[in-house]
């Protein structure tokens, strides 16, 4: 059964009363919240994912919901909390849905050293998977956003989570992260996805959120062998350009832009050694997002 199975007022119960516990890429989910605008975007953006039902387990146990003090009232506030602990400060109301996003980004970051994970998207063609790590403002989920627009499969939009012994990625297919002018950029690319709302002056300005390409969310179980890691660069006005990248400066700048690499001590190092020498490297700087899409297709044709 998937979310769309059952009517969004279904779903608001589920929701609000004991929970509902869905899959995400290698993840069971348990969410629980009684607030309308997270219930309404969940139905909209997680429409396919698998409904688990009579779940005895889940590896993340999340409820966001509104304080029992004037916060309820006066200007609303929203706490997150995994496994009834309360792991950073609420946001506005307003801003409820981006904090389930962020929130569960920050659970599986902290808590899945079976993994390395790394800040990067990771997106498939042709049974190439490139790996896309990068800085916040790089254009890192601009970019990714216009290849799962182009065909590309989406694996993760912002959690490259690399298996330790296969090498392999395991996909973590959700909704793509878009900020400020990117919003309407990936609009007008493409203009048949399915967007959240916009949440404004959020501590990453305005942001929405792309729904995963269906094919993309039933593939989920589908692991990806990563063929190129390419750091991306969005400088305004500049021809879409691929350089070849030492694979030592790229073990650096994966190493820096890794959750969990010091965390996971020597078995980090051997695995992200082992991954930057089984993929080609590159640095990728661009501007034109159909350009930069023709460019990266003929790198997983050749």
């Amino acid at each position: 059964m998937i979310v769309s199975s059952l009517t969004q007022r279904d779903i608001k119960k589920r929701l609000s009363s004991g929970g509902l516990f869905f899959r995400s890429g290698p993840f069971i989910v348990h969410l629980k919240t009684k607030i309308n605008d997270i219930v309404s975007n969940f139905y909209k953006l997680y429409c396919n994912y698998e409904l688990i039902d009579d779940a005895d387990y889940a590896d993340f146990h999340i409820r966001i919901d509104l304080p029992l003090n004037i916060r309820r009232w006066v200007k609303p506030q929203v706490f997150f909390y995994l496994d009834d602990e309360i792991p950073f400060k609420p946001l506005p109301l307003n801003q409820a849905y981006p904090m389930f996003e962020w929130g569960l980004n920050w659970c599986i970051a902290n808590h899945s050293h079976q993994y390395l994970i790394i800040h990067a998207a990771v997106v498939e063609k042709n049974d190439k998977a490139i790996i896309l790590p990068a800085q916040p403002g790089s254009g890192k989920s601009t970019l990714s956003a216009a290849l799962v627009s182009s065909g590309w499969r989406l694996l993760s939009d912002e959690l490259a989570l690399v298996a330790t012994e296969s090498l392999t990625v395991i996909p973590l297919a959700r909704p793509v992260n878009l900020k400020n002018e990117s919003i309407d950029i990936i609009k007008a690319y493409n203009k048949t996805g399915l967007f959240s709302g916009r949440f404004h002056e959020t501590n990453k300005g305005t942001v929405s959120l792309l729904k995963a390409p269906d094919e993309s969310i039933t593939r989920m179980h589908e692991v990806a062998v990563p063929a190129f890691i390419v750091q991306p660069a969005y400088q305004a006005g500049q021809p879409a350009i691929l350089e070849e990248q030492s694979r030592g400066k790229m073990f650096m700048h994966v190493a820096e832009n890794s959750f969990n690499y010091s965390v996971l001590a020597e078995n980090g190092f051997a695995t992200l050694c082992q991954l930057i020498d089984n993929c080609e490297c590159y640095k990728f700087t661009y501007s034109n997002l159909q350009e930069a899409v023709g460019l990266l297709d003929t790198l997983v044709t050749n």
